[in-house]
């Protein structure tokens, strides 16, 4: 296990400073056992490499349709953390055709879901590692991060999902810049991170898959159009999005002129168009808690599509088309909820998997919050609700700050602990320190930090540092006992007995 805080690859740095600089060693290196070098998070510790550290990556998606494999070329730039012979690269679900580091063929093999590539010559610490990568990226894989819809497809990268569709450095602490190409027929719409960079481009044609002869009677070409989108903000892997399909892009501005833009089925423009009307207003009211939005665009992708989750990819969050269309009580605070997350979680990352509940707990917190504040649900019986099974939650599935090792597939480590659990302690701390204080930490919180990566030793001491006093000791007991602490102001509230089945949460986020 490798415990990591890194900032810019600050400490993968030192860490890769102090190991023995052999490429069989060195955790960027091919290892001699054959095991994948990851950075030894505790819930996904395969994933993720301290050799090197990402500065962007350029994706280019040829599509050919959502039951068949979309024809990409993988663009990493990075910078070396320590002399590497060899180096991983977190890749899975797809064929790889070529490899290039700095311009010459390199040497790859596949060992479960890593690509281990060996580059003509090796790269000293600090080198440049450009590295190219011609693959296949494959929705009909299972656990895949595309998600397939009737008319095209969508990302849903997050938990660990994101190296099913491209190679990269699958986890949240390797923040990097991104640009997406991606060529499609021209009676499509692809909508993807940020805004465009241009206008579609207009190209001879699209070929048709290799191995995939042109219907009998069609031409083997189509007319496409090249769509490039390059994000203003840093991006951790799993919040990366691009929805290709038949959509109509609904576009109004939020406050300060923030350009707002929602994707959703063609059919759909005029029945969701209430729903999404009401975006411009939760921007306001999520900037009045905790300041400017931090991104230059926001609005919801709606899928026609059964996921079992929304997902706050960055600058375009992912909605089931059912869940908008649920009542607006329901609907609206779930808007909220991925709203909030652009701040608490995409602006300001987790630095481990384990710190997800500073994600997923300040999103419940601000749905809890706007829920009680828009519909007259009551706060603190939203709190006491949660308050009541708390106890059986940390026995079932851990407490907040440190939940137990995720379940398979795509909702494997959202569960009730993250979620309620979370929002209890952030409840108990603006209790304990008051509401303007609260507010003041989360503020400071989301401006010093944005674009950065955070960890629960940060929170717990910007929170210190907010109140005057030493904090650590509450929110210890918060984030990491394995018993509900007393809560401040209700002392009469009863966490009820622990239970051993698992409280698992249908993931909103």
């Amino acid at each position: 296990m490798i415990p990591i805080t890194p900032r810019s690859g600050a400490v993968l740095a030192a860490l890769a400073a102090t190991l023995t600089l052999t490429g069989a060693e060195l955790p960027g290196g091919p290892p001699s056992t054959g095991t994948p070098a990851g950075l030894g998070d505790r819930l996904y510790p395969d994933l993720g490499n301290p050799g090197y550290d990402v500065a962007s990556y350029d994706i280019a998606f040829d599509y050919h349709g959502q039951d068949r494999p979309l024809d990409a070329v993988t663009r990493i730039e990075a910078r070396a953390l320590a002399p590497l012979t060899g180096f991983h690269l977190d890749f899975a679900n797809g064929t790889v055709q070529s490899v290039q580091v700095n311009g010459r063929p390199a040497t790859y093999t596949r060992e479960r879901e890593e690509l281990v590539v060996t580059p003509a010559e090796p790269v000293p610490a600090g080198g440049t590692l450009r590295i190219t990568v011609t693959h296949t990226s494959d929705p009909r894989a299972a656990d895949s991060g595309w998600v397939r819809t009737a008319d095209g497809l969508a990302m849903a990268n997050q938990a660990d999902a994101a190296h099913r569709v491209f190679p990269c450095n699958d986890h949240p602490s390797d923040k990097a810049a991104f640009t997406f190409h991606v060529t499609a027929p021209g009676d499509l719409t692809v909508v993807a991170n940020g805004v465009p960079d241009a206008v579609p481009t207009a190209v001879p044609a699209v070929a048709a898959p290799a191995g995939k002869a042109a219907p009998a009677g069609k031409a083997a070409r189509v007319p496409a159009l090249t769509w490039t989108y390059r994000p203003a903000n840093p991006m951790a892997t799993e919040l990366a999005q691009v929805s290709i399909g038949r959509s109509a892009v609904l576009r109004r501005s939020g406050p300060h002129g923030l350009p707002l833009r929602d994707v959703v089925g063609a059919a759909d423009r005029d029945r969701l168009e209430a729903r999404l009307a009401m975006t411009p207003g939760q921007v306001r009211w999520m900037e009045g808690q905790v300041g400017r939005y931090p991104f230059e665009t926001y609005g919801i992708l709606s899928v026609d599509t059964t996921t079992g989750f929304e997902l706050e990819t960055q600058t375009l969050s992912l909605f089931e088309r059912r869940v908008l269309l649920a009542p607006e009580h329901l609907a609206a605070p779930l808007m909220v909820h991925e709203l909030a997350h652009q701040w608490f979680g995409d602006s300001v990352t987790p630095a481990t998997w384990s710190d997800v509940w500073l994600n997923e707990g300040h999103a419940t917190w601000y749905e809890w919050l706007y829920s009680a504040e828009k519909y007259g649900v009551n706060l603190d019986e939203q709190v006491r609700a949660a308050y009541a099974v708390d106890t059986q939650v940390r026995k079932a599935d851990g407490p907040p700050a440190a939940p137990l090792p995720p379940d398979q597939g795509k909702l494997g480590i959202f569960r009730s602990n993250v979620y309620g659990g979370g929002a209890l302690a952030l409840y108990a701390l603006r209790q304990e320190i008051g509401a303007p204080a609260f507010q003041r930490l989360e503020r400071a919180w989301v401006a010093g930090h944005r674009d950065g990566i955070v960890s629960t030793a940060d929170f717990t001491a910007l929170a210190s540092q907010v109140a005057g006093r030493d904090l650590g000791g509450f929110l210890q007991a918060w984030l990491y006992g394995a018993v509900t602490p007393p809560m401040p102001g209700h002392r009469d509230w009863v966490a009820g007995p622990a239970r051993t089945r698992a409280s698992v949460a249908v993931k909103p986020a």
